[in-house]
């Protein structure tokens, strides 16, 4: 009967791990589910950072004590007050061994040789009000990732051999889910980053600012759209090779997103060849034009290309309504056509020079017309 119980928990938690979407999501389903299968009360992962020497706690799950965060931002311990983290991690099972569980208790002391391991984990379980932990290293790829903790409070049953046994097996699940996790967190990563800049790309651009729009729509947030064609990249790739205009792209790229990082929260990207923007959530359209300025002399005073021919569209500029996302794509692209014609140093902002808006809500142009913004209908 107890063998048909830990089965079913091992099953539970692998489902819960796979239904993660997120990084996030899989520690905590990893901690809480590893907590319950044990019968605990409270559960910790954390992930050892090598190059740190030190081991950083990503989730804590259940009953926390003071200070406990659940989802910490520092909250990490130096390899070197826990030896059994190499020993066990490493040199026990680095030829072939296996990467078994161990067993704390807050009653051991410090002259008894059946005591814990490590005595910083005994102070901390007196501590923190428990009275014994399981620690299972967390292995991936044939290397200690991290390690699963499960402790139980003080006055209740310690953990056993079995149950640290059982830890093992609930480590291997656990590092089962979060590869899995992690694989499909990169091939997110993939499916939204531009290979060469590492910006986001038109597909990331396309659902951020589908979402700004909603969120405009239902509390008035304001949203910017800064849309850059960046100049003379055709003569930099026919003079000097392709290979030299994608130093150029990547260059750029890299302006582009230290003037994004003025804007709290925006997101910067590449359109693909040589356009790319910055989208904006909550700053003044004032704010986001300043920046859009400073990312103008910024590029002019690159060594390669002709600076950008910059365009700005925000809800708070008169523009009218903008209930679509594809309204304020358009009105960008229009002022930055206005740019590109007029050979601007400085961006041209929709609802500031009067032409742009009549730009951009005129007749639909023809197929080969630019203010069909990169194959859209206007709309």
């Amino acid at each position: 009967m107890a063998e048909d119980v830990r089965l079913r928990a091992v099953v539970t938690l692998a489902q819960a791990m796979a239904a993660a979407h997120t990084p996030r999501e899989s520690w905590r389903a990893a901690a809480l589910g590893a907590k319950e299968a044990l019968g605990g009360s409270f559960a910790a992962v954390s992930v050892w950072e090598r190059e740190l020497g030190q081991l950083r706690v990503l989730v804590n799950a259940g009953v926390r004590a003071e200070g406990e965060e659940e989802f910490p931002e520092g909250e990490t311990y130096p390899v070197h007050q826990f030896p059994e983290i190499t020993e066990f991690l490493h040199e026990k099972w680095a030829g072939g061994g296996e990467p078994n569980a161990w067993v704390e208790t807050a009653d051991a002391s410090a002259g008894d040789p059946a005591a814990g391991l490590c005595h910083q984990r005994v102070a901390a379980l007196r501590r923190r009000g428990r009275g014994s932990c399981v620690v299972a290293p967390i292995v991936m790829r044939g290397q200690a990732w991290g390690e699963l903790y499960v402790a139980r409070p003080a006055g209740t049953p310690v953990f056993g051999r079995a149950d640290a046994d059982f830890a093992t097996v609930l480590a291997s699940v656990v590092a089962a889910g979060i590869a899995q996790t992690e694989l499909l967190e990169e091939v997110r990563k993939l499916a939204f980053t531009d290979p060469l800049t590492g910006l986001a790309n038109r597909r990331a651009v396309d659902m951020g600012l589908d979402e700004a729009v909603e969120r405009h729509r239902e509390s008035g947030a304001v949203v910017s759209l800064v849309v850059c064609d960046l100049n003379g990249l055709k003569r930099v790739n026919d003079s000097l090779g392709h290979a030299v205009g994608d130093r150029l792209l990547e260059r750029f790229g890299s302006v582009l997103s230290l003037c994004g990082a003025m804007l709290p929260g925006a997101l910067a990207a590449r359109l693909g060849g040589d356009e790319f923007c910055l989208l904006a959530v909550g700053p003044s359209s004032d704010a986001v034009v300043k920046v859009a300025e400073d990312l103008c002399v910024r590029a002019a005073e690159m060594d390669l290309g002709e600076g950008v021919a910059c365009g700005v569209a925000s809800t708070g500029d008169p523009i009218g309504p903008v209930r679509t996302a594809r309204r304020l794509f358009r009105l960008a692209d229009a002022a930055q056509y206005r740019a590109k014609a007029a050979r601007s140093t400085l961006p041209v902002v929709a609802g500031r020079d009067g032409a742009v808006v009549r730009l951009a809500d005129a007749v639909p142009p023809a197929p080969h017309d630019r203010r069909r913004f990169r194959g859209r209908e206007p709309g």
